[in-house]
């Protein structure tokens, strides 16, 4: 890490790359989003992809480090131990002497720990579900946190026909959709996204 953190010195650093020395954490959202998009969709491609992948997401935390080094904001140090300290916190059933049942107990002690770290502030449903998620992924952590049911193939076909041809029907039939994947136990971002893939694949290459 400390040699990419090196090079994007450099490329930041007088005499540095003009479009690199540019870049702000604003302008570098959309990479942000994007090489994690990537680095998501090379599980399936393996290992190779996935590991070229990973290293354009370690990028992306190395630039912003550098930008927030040179801000005096923050640095890397401070991300990597931030990082370390929260895994050992919530943790306690492996680095301290709390005992768990099996993986739901880790997870409901994960989520009391988190609650913790906020003084026991509650967090609005919105802070709950990153806007920048994608809108099937986001409306199925709406759903879970909303209660909503996990329905099955005969109330997405209902709501296929009660929807009207409008934009908030289409909505209406997607979130169904959503409901209908939750009962499958199916992520639907992952299968669009997988689905999108294959069709793709089989389009032509662009001419020159």
């Amino acid at each position: 890490m400390q040699e990419l953190l090196t090079v994007m010195r450099r490329l930041r650093g007088p005499g540095g790359c003009p479009w690199d020395q540019e870049q702000t954490h604003e302008s570098l959202r959309p990479y942000l989003l994007e090489e994690a998009a990537e680095a998501a969709d090379a599980v399936a491609q393996g290992p190779q992809a996935l590991a070229d992948e990973l290293g354009d997401v370690l990028l992306q935390v190395a630039f912003h480090s550098v930008i927030a080094e040179g801000e005096g904001t923050f640095s890397y140090p401070e991300v990597e131990r931030g990082i370390v300290e929260k895994l050992i916190r919530r943790h306690p059933h492996v680095f301290g002497k709390t005992q768990v049942s099996g993986s739901e107990e880790v997870v409901s002690n994960w989520q009391a720990i988190k609650a913790a770290e906020r003084g026991g502030q509650p967090r609005s449903a919105a802070d709950r579900v990153p806007a920048a998620l994608g809108a099937l992924a986001r409306e199925a952590k709406t759903q879970k946190l909303a209660g909503r049911a996990k329905t099955g193939r005969a109330e997405l076909t209902a709501a296929l026909n009660a929807a009207p041809d409008s934009e908030s029907g289409v909505a209406e039939v997607l979130a169904a959709a959503v409901a209908w994947a939750r009962s499958l136990g199916v992520d639907p971002e992952i299968a669009l996204r997988a689905h999108t893939a294959q069709t793709l694949a089989t389009l032509p290459d662009e001419t020159a």
